[in-house]
């Protein structure tokens, strides 16, 4: 059955017409009751929302002009499904308790966090961390490939920016810039063309301007070689880092849960030591994939010390 807030929710939007949020939630209601088991009730509510795609009715229209430049998604994933810092999630609990009081806070005048800018090593959670925001807020995620927008489109950018950030008004959700680098190169530097100067500029004035009720993220690897322009059009910068002992144990254990076996995790921890949380991750999915092949329950500690090896090889980092 769903839960007394999504049946609000469903009612809230689909008075305001809102079929985008509406088929987002009952996507979520889905998931909900598989979870408790009703995999027929699941079942029959994807069925329906299937059905509605199929009969005409989709749920979010893109611009055929940006189809091939804006991936969407429905994450359900939750900020306790990440091991992230206390700092980063500190952050995150800011802007999603901002957003969910927007209306609290604009009674004083004030605005929440809505522009986000993320930066660290890739499989850092930069991407998780926007789709954790989609599902905490139950919106859809909007995910810009920027290399495709400058490399496929040089000379168009500028104006399927605007169409993009026309979409974040009447499209309510979170959009992810993501290679940021692409377009947030410094102005000055020699290599860089006079058309994309143009296209920073026009970046930077449609983010300033912007008055939607859209969250905004921009993910980069390397923050140093963004124009400085950029840092005060965001409201926060959050800097994602290798995973500490502490948060490897986190990872492992939450990825592994029931297929550990009992024995210390410290020679693990230890040799995962310069691998991103993504990396981690992989290698604890090779070794589930591995006891499932072997029709096994349990993954022994030389297992998973194997596939975390195997994973620093591959990175050259042992």
């Amino acid at each position: 059955m769903a839960t007394a807030e999504q049946i609000k929710s469903l009612l809230e939007s689909h008075y305001k017409n809102d079929n985008e949020r509406f088929t987002s939630i009952a996507l979520q209601v889905a998931a909900h009751e598989a979870r408790k088991g009703s995999m027929s009730v699941a079942k029959e509510i994807k069925e329906l929302v299937d059905k509605s795609k199929k009969d005409g009715f989709n749920v979010i229209k893109l611009e055929p002009n940006l189809s091939d430049l804006v991936l969407v998604y429905y994450p359900e994933i939750q900020l306790n499904d990440l091991i992230l810092s206390d700092e980063v999630v500190n952050k995150l609990d800011r802007i999603i308790r901002e957003y969910k009081e927007r209306d609290k806070l604009r009674k004083f005048g004030l605005k929440n966090r809505s522009k986000v800018l993320l930066s660290g090593l890739p499989g850092t959670g930069k991407t998780a961390t926007a789709s954790v925001i989609a599902g905490e807020l139950k919106l859809p995620l909007y995910v810009v490939m920027m290399d495709k927008l400058v490399t496929k489109y040089m000379g168009e950018t500028a104006s399927k920016l605007r169409l993009i950030f026309d979409m974040m008004v009447s499209k309510r959700g979170v959009y992810l810039f993501d290679e940021f680098d692409a377009l947030g190169a410094e102005r000055g530097r020699d290599n860089e063309v006079g058309e994309m100067r143009r296209v920073l500029n026009s970046f930077l004035q449609f983010l300033e301007q912007d008055q939607s009720e859209s969250l905004i993220f921009g993910a980069t690897n390397n923050l140093r070689i963004l124009d400085s322009a950029l840092f005060r059009r965001f409201d926060d910068i959050i800097n994602y880092d290798i995973p500490t002992k502490e948060e490897i144990d986190g990872v492992i254990r939450l990825r592994l849960r029931n297929f550990l076996g009992e024995y210390s995790l410290e020679p693990i921890i230890n040799k995962a030591l310069g691998l991103s949380h993504a990396e981690v991750t992989n290698a604890c999915n090779d070794a589930i994939k591995e006891i499932i092949l072997d029709n096994k329950k349990q993954i022994s500690q030389k297992l998973l010390l194997q596939m975390i090896t195997d994973r620093k090889q591959t990175y050259h980092l042992l």
